[in-house]
């Protein structure tokens, strides 16, 4: 089975989380240039962290929030067997989203970063409307 044959749903759960495991590895990137190896130690006496790596933590924090909704409608639909348009739309919706999200939140463009991720969010619901068999 290649990921292509998983439904939208779940392909669209596996490269969010791969978008997430690149976040990660930025933002460890990020916090050893700007902190040094201090992170490899205990971290009691971390001083904070720069901008972009402060940055960099928001994003995966938001992205990991993002995931924590929608994995589980993800499996749900896939497991229900769901042949809906509408939860293959809001997977997709939610997956482009997120990299435009992450994208837009990593070189700090303001004011467009909310409504992408308020279309995210819709993709979220989009999938939750089709599992509760409302759309």
């Amino acid at each position: 089975m290649t990921i292509g044959e998983l439904g939208a749903e779940l392909s669209a759960l596996v490269w969010a989380t791969a978008l997430l495991i690149v976040l990660v590895a930025v933002q460890a990137t990020a916090g050893v240039r700007t902190q040094g190896m201090v992170l490899a130690g205990s971290r009691d006496n971390v001083p904070p962290p720069g901008v972009f790596q402060a940055r960099m933590l928001r994003v995966v924090d938001n992205h990991r929030e993002g995931l924590l909704m929608f994995g589980p409608l993800a499996i749900a639909a896939s497991v229900m067997n769901l042949d809906s348009g509408t939860a293959a739309l809001g997977a997709q919706l939610f997956l482009y989203s997120r990299v435009a999200h992450a994208l837009l939140y990593i070189f700090g463009v303001p004011m467009v970063r909310p409504l992408v991720w308020a279309v995210g969010l819709a993709g979220t619901v989009m999938v939750l409307l089709a599992v509760l068999g409302v759309a």
